[in-house]
């Protein structure tokens, strides 16, 4: 079974500058660490799901908030 690959752009909290990605929702909610493609900096990502298993909301902070 493959994953469940969704395109998602994001905004950084460091240098405010919006990129895309592509999140995988097979995983279920989840949290995880992604650079900044334009600052490179981590960015916490915390992934939230619907009960079907759609996207609900992805969450973004520094590193250390």
């Amino acid at each position: 079974m493959g994953g469940m690959l969704v395109p998602h752009t994001l905004q950084c909290p460091y240098c405010g500058e919006q990129f895309d990605t592509t999140l995988d929702l097979s995983g279920g909610e989840q949290q995880y660490v992604e650079d900044c493609q334009i600052c490179c900096r981590p960015i916490v990502l915390r992934v939230q799901l619907h009960p079907d298993g759609e996207l609900r909301a992805v969450e973004t902070s520094r590193e250390n908030d």
